[in-house]
């Protein structure tokens, strides 16, 4: 290892989001060694919420969405080739061309992809489609544009909602099918999940919940859905939208704490070994992460956020090129944000971290509200529904560990909050969506593994 840690060599693997804004950030902090980063996919880094979004309406096509660079990494990019493992003792990464990249640090950014139909003879049916990659993106947008007869969704996360949504601004017929009792249940818990029924059905989804898909139908081409009630659904396009797979099987070998929850590090993005110590080469980003957060009883998180790994990127960059004393964790509170059925969702902390909830503002009838989420006595989260102004208050809440229910706000927040009822996070099991926060621990008081 070079004494100067700001020029040696750097290799990240994952063309991401996060791998794009950590080789950013390494060249603004005047790292000034050799920077590899390697990406499975042909393109240049891209935005991936505008796939779900604005692509599917139309109003951008999938080759606009790569992210602008604030400045140029200086990187040399090895894009369209795949890693396949990583020699720890010898430092270097392995890539299926053959090839080995030997580093100094490494930074793995590989992400998620999205969760296949099981049924390998049904998913290749002309029509089923998953939505994750700038392919995902094209080919569902131009089989929407077509104007198919039916779309059915299977997964009512914030994905396959979003989907959803667009399909009826397109003036599409769609169905939605849920395992859960409502759409967005594994994120938001049960309060707010009916109004997202509410919501679906009052535009016009044909929304089927407690219900699991058991076969696609076609020959060749989708033609349609068995349910698990019995009932068959006919439809020429089919969105398979299960939530994300954390892209790890390529580490099985690698002695990382690599597993189907993420690989595991430190609050610093230092990467856990198999054996739980803690490595001072190795470093994790973005949606293939699993970190701890004090605020959250140092459960390990998995988040699926687009300001999460711009985050988590620039703390794992700064700790890759300064020593001990001068790194600093990665505390960010999550943010996530939603538009779906002309509503704007956006949430703070960890809803599903949380026993009780309570509307604080607005209401559940009026479709404007903010909800807080407490757990044993202290806010943890808070979601907005069109009252988005809002958020920083209870972000402040949260990061101060305020008591549950909230105390009265300030003038311009009035809070008079309702009694405050169980949060009804359901069981992951029964869900056939993904939460995009998930606990990767256990909560001890109830006794539940959560996945």
């Amino acid at each position: 290892m070079p004494d100067d840690l700001k020029n040696s060599r750097i290799v990240i693997v994952g063309a991401s989001l996060a791998g794009l804004r950590a080789a950013e950030a390494l060249r603004e902090e005047g790292f000034t060694g050799s920077l590899t980063v390697v990406g499975d996919e042909p393109y240049a880094p891209y935005d991936r919420p505008p796939l779900s979004k604005q692509v599917l309406l139309g109003q951008a096509t999938a080759d606009t969405t790569e992210l602008p660079m604030r400045r140029d990494p200086e990187a040399e990019w090895r894009l369209g080739v795949r890693a396949t493992g990583v020699d720890l003792l010898a430092r270097r990464v392995l890539l299926e061309d053959g090839e080995s990249l030997p580093y100094d640090r490494l930074l793995i950014a590989t992400g998620t992809r999205a969760r296949p139909w099981p049924h390998p003879e049904e998913a290749t049916l002309d029509g089923v489609f998953t939505l994750r990659t700038r392919e995902d993106g094209k080919g569902l947008a131009e089989r929407l544009a077509a104007g198919p007869e039916r779309v059915l969704v299977i997964g009512g996360g914030f994905t396959g909602s979003e989907i959803a949504s667009a399909c009826r601004e397109l003036e599409l017929q769609v169905t939605v099918a849920e395992r859960g009792p409502a759409p967005l249940v594994g994120a938001l818990g049960g309060t707010l999940s009916k109004l997202a029924a509410v919501m679906q059905r009052n535009h016009g989804v044909d929304l089927r919940t407690g219900v699991t898909v058991t076969a696609l139908n076609g020959n060749g081409a989708f033609t349609g859905a068995q349910l698990s009630d019995g009932s068959r659904v006919e439809a020429d396009v089919c969105v398979v939208a299960l939530g994300a797979v954390r892209n790890v099987e390529w580490l099985a070998d690698s002695g990382l704490a690599a597993g189907p929850r993420g690989i595991a590090c430190d609050a610093g993005c230092h990467a856990f070994t198999m054996y739980g110590i803690v490595t001072d080469d190795v470093f994790v980003a973005g949606d293939v992460s699993r970190f701890p957060h004090p605020l959250f009883g140092y459960q390990m998180l998995s988040l699926e956020h687009w300001g999460n790994a711009v985050e988590q990127a620039e703390v794992a960059a700064h700790n890759m090129i300064n020593p001990g004393p001068l790194q600093r964790p990665h505390l960010s509170i999550p943010v996530f944000w939603s538009t779906q059925f002309g509503l704007n969702i956006k949430s703070v902390g960890v809803p599903t971290y949380s026993d009780h909830v309570v509307i604080a503002q607005g209401s559940l009838e009026a479709r404007r509200l903010a909800m807080v989420y407490g757990y044993k006595g202290r806010v943890t989260a808070a979601v907005t529904v069109d009252m988005a102004k809002s958020l920083d208050y209870y972000r402040h809440l949260i990061e101060t560990a305020a008591p549950f229910p909230p105390p009265p706000g300030a003038a311009d927040r009035a809070i008079a909050a309702d009694v405050p009822i169980p949060s009804d996070v359901p069981d992951p099991s029964v869900l056939s969506h993904g939460p995009t926060v998930a606990l990767t621990g256990y909560l001890p008081d109830r006794r539940l593994s959560v996945v």
